[in-house]
């Protein structure tokens, strides 16, 4: 069938761009030829529009044939991407024990595996095997592949398999994991790769929030990082931002964990405005609509108790960053909202054709929407549910694949649409289809939680739409340094340098390379904890940490000749041995007195440990100084904290710990040695050894009396193999140490590696618990 005879009317899938050709704007010599993928390239999940429609089109087109091509043996819940003949699929296989996430490339005209690396998870909430729940980015221009995994494992491959960097986001930054699993997909922007999460980081960014972090796609580095919405969140979003140019800025909108719709700047994270809709986070990827955004969302409402509605926001003409220490974007009032509509879709994204919005609900419905009144066209029963599962656009068809294992094809009109063809996918409805398909050369993608498939679309021709070239605005006058990277790690002895360089207001580059700056210390006037890094500036520009120096956490601000200046900010770390007693600190805070608690006097966490800050505090316990779990926020009942950097191994710890209670109401605590937490569970009356508890759950029974401190012990063994052990042991503060493990944990592939750190739960924050004399030490 022709392609443009077969679209309903007024809905040419290039009329919603707000791109223009770079053959007539001189702002896109900016953009290298070399850094654009050819039309029919799927390099992100949403496609070369960011909107889930294909620049293919077909000569006489016929329907897919009820057997693929070619399947692979792999399950998964969201999209691939294809680039240069290859395939690039993210899913897993096993079941428990054996259950490992797969990152795989496959020829796409044989399905031949040309390579795969496998990713463990752990410390994850993930259950029921929610695994794969988002998809790889290939950069158009260098072609590497980018991937974030379950347990926030950020890591970049070549197209040929050689790893270019892997980033422990969880250890590192503070990532979180929630039992939904879902992870979306990052976006790349210039040279910026940049994903969005639910961060617990340190200091200032220590409260849980739905972050934006943009770093160097080549290096890894962390180039800088911003919170659009507000904290803390309510749940995860696997939104992926979408791209454009406006009010000569690079921007992106996308949804949040806090419910809002938010407007970033792509180039240097300053956050522009944001919208609350919903009491919950939100996850739908948006569609850009002439001067509207339009979203979706499935649970309450900020104005009503109805729950879901698609909505069309009204994008601000001018965009003005927030002033001053500008740490929260402007609201957009309620007048900016266009139009609403009351369907309901969780997870699923709108496909954007014209002034068409298609859309499949929570229900199973597709809906046909009018982009610019949010008018009902038409809907069409295809499934009794659906959920994450996004509709493809491809020469005037729509592929959708449901919930129960099928693929349905629908061929859309001006008001109503016609089911041309259903595919019943191998497994029945043990095969859920999940995640969107993909088109590229002629060939239809879709995964499922069983098997991969390949259909090709029959015809006699492919033409392919040129994909657009986004407008880079020209950089303006220096107004700010960006310095790479924005966040370090020094350990004891060492050093680290910088690149400098000078952007424009609009976070544009100005010049590659700044020298002469002054660098100085700097406390930021937010700041609760008044610190700062015990580091300082050689001549060459590097920020060294002395052998000798404090373990310590703080910024520096650096000053061009011009007075242009941007700021970094560190943590100076030591390795082993790491000893910690928290009598140094000095309660000078009051956490003031409620229904079952007095007053008290507290000291924040310590500064450079990751995750601490509202979840944990100093405080005095038995006339010792000890670590807590805090009850201000109920939504951090559950803790995790880490103390030391990611890449440590081979090592001992053990600290004393108790809980608060009663026989029948107690309190969790635990310690995390190398990716693995050994956990005395209060309740339940054991320790416990696991990571994901789905794939690893060994215990070993000890009583546990409330308002007694015990030690605690535990080390990992790993063997020449790769297969290992995890040992646990506890007893009574101040009695002998038994020579037998509590528990042991026998594992078929080691953690090799990972932060030590702390657990604790306080379930509805009612009993609490305590660490104190914490040690870690080198395996003996």
């Amino acid at each position: 069938m022709d392609g443009a005879g077969s679209r309903p009317p007024n809905t040419s899938p290039m009329e919603p761009l707000l791109f223009k050709r770079s053959a007539t704007l001189a702002a896109a010599a900016l953009l290298s030829s070399a850094t654009l993928a050819s039309a029919n390239d799927w390099t992100n999940w949403r496609g070369p529009l960011q909107n889930g429609v294909s620049l293919e089109h077909y000569t006489n087109a016929g329907k897919l044939s009820d057997t693929p091509a070619w399947t692979y043996a792999a399950r998964g819940r969201g999209a691939p991407v294809v680039v240069d003949g290859k395939v690039v699929l993210w899913g897993y296989k096993g079941e428990t024990t054996d259950l490992i996430e797969l990152l795989t490339v496959l020829d796409a005209k044989t399905g031949k595996k040309l390579w795969e690396v496998e990713i463990s998870d752990y410390l994850s909430d993930s259950i029921y095997n929610r695994y794969s729940i988002g998809a790889p980015t290939v950069d158009p221009e260098t072609k590497r592949i980018y991937l974030v995994s379950n347990a926030g494992v950020f890591v970049c491959y070549e197209l040929d398999g050689t790893k270019v960097f892997e980033l422990p986001l969880m250890e590192n930054l503070g990532r979180m994991t929630f039992p939904n699993s879902r992870v979306g997909s990052p976006v790349i922007e210039g040279d910026l790769v940049i994903i969005h999460f639910i961060f617990s980081n340190w200091g200032a960014d220590g409260p849980a929030a739905d972050r934006v972090y943009g770093f160097d796609k080549k290096t890894g580095e962390l180039v800088w990082w911003s919170l659009p919405g507000v904290s803390p969140p309510v749940d995860s979003s696997f939104s992926t931002p979408v791209l454009e140019t406006r009010d000569n800025k690079r921007v992106m909108y996308f949804t949040t964990g806090c419910g809002n719709l938010v407007c970033v700047n792509a180039r240097s994270g300053r956050p522009y405005w944001k919208m609350p809709l919903c009491k919950n986070g939100m996850n739908p990827s948006v569609v850009i609509h002439k001067d509207k955004i339009i979203t979706i969302h499935g649970d309450e409402n900020v104005d009503t108790s109805e729950k879901g509605r698609m909505t069309a926001v009204k994008i601000p003409e001018t965009l003005v960053p927030p002033p001053p220490p500008g740490l929260e974007a402007a609201t957009l009032p309620p007048g900016n909202e266009a139009w609403r509509n009351p369907i309901c879709a969780t997870s699923s994204s709108p496909v954007l054709v014209g002034d068409v919005v298609y859309q499949l609900t929570d229900g199973g419905e597709l809906y046909a929407i009018d982009a610019n009144n949010g008018r009902e066209l038409w809907k069409k029963k295809l499934s009794n549910a659906n959920l994450h599962s996004s509709p493809l656009y491809v020469d005037g068809l729509l592929y959708c694949p449901m919930m129960e294992g099928k693929l349905v094809v629908v061929k859309p009109g001006a008001t109503d649409a016609e089911i041309v063809q259903e595919i019943k996918l191998d497994g029945g409805v043990a095969a859920q289809c999940l995640g969107a398909p993909v088109v590229c050369d002629g060939v239809l993608y879709v995964t499922t939680t069983e098997k991969f498939y390949a259909f090709p679309i029959p015809n006699d021709g492919i033409k392919v739409d040129p994909a657009p070239v986004p407008v880079i605005p020209a950089a303006g006058k220096a107004a700010a340094l960006q310095i790479i990277p924005a966040e370090v790690v020094i350990m004891r002895g060492g050093r680290q340098s910088f690149r400098i360089r000078s952007v424009d207001a609009n976070g544009l580059v100005v010049s590659d390379k700044v020298e002469g700056v002054k660098w100085e210390s700097f406390i930021p006037p937010t700041a609760k904890v008044k610190a700062t890094m015990d580091a300082s500036f050689n001549e060459a520009g590097e920020l060294v940490v002395a052998p000798d120096a404090k373990v310590s956490a703080g910024a520096f601000k650096a000053t061009a000749p011009d007075g242009t200046f941007g700021t970094i900010r560190g943590r100076a770390l030591k390795g082993l041995p790491i000893t910690e007693d928290f009598e140094a600190y000095q309660l000078t805070e009051e956490f003031p007195a409620d229904a079952q608690n007095p007053a008290y006097k507290f000291a924040y966490p310590p500064l450079p440990w990751i995750g601490a800050r509202f979840k944990f505090q100093v405080m005095e316990k038995d006339g010792s100084k000890v670590f807590g779990k805090s009850f201000d926020r109920l939504l951090f009942q559950r803790g995790t904290v880490f103390v030391a950097p990611s890449n440590l191994s081979n090592y001992t710890m053990q600290a004393d710990v108790m809980t608060d209670g009663s026989a029948r109401s107690k309190a969790d605590i635990g310690l995390i040695n190398q990716r693995y937490l050994i956990c005395l569970r209060g309740n339940a009356n054991k320790l416990e050894i696991s990571s994901n508890l789905e794939r690893l759950a060994q215990t070993g029974a000890f009583k546990v009396s409330a308002n007694t401190w015990y030690t605690l012990k535990t080390r990992v063994d790993v063997n020449a193999d790769g297969s290992g052990v995890v040992r646990g042991k506890i007893w009574p503060k101040g009695q002998p140490e038994p020579e037998a493990w509590t528990v042991e944990a026998k594992v078929a592939k080691a953690h090799t590696q990972g932060s030590p750190g702390i657990f604790g739960f306080t379930p509805m924050n009612q009993k609490r618990v305590y660490l104190d004399n914490l040690s870690i030490t080198e395996n003996k």
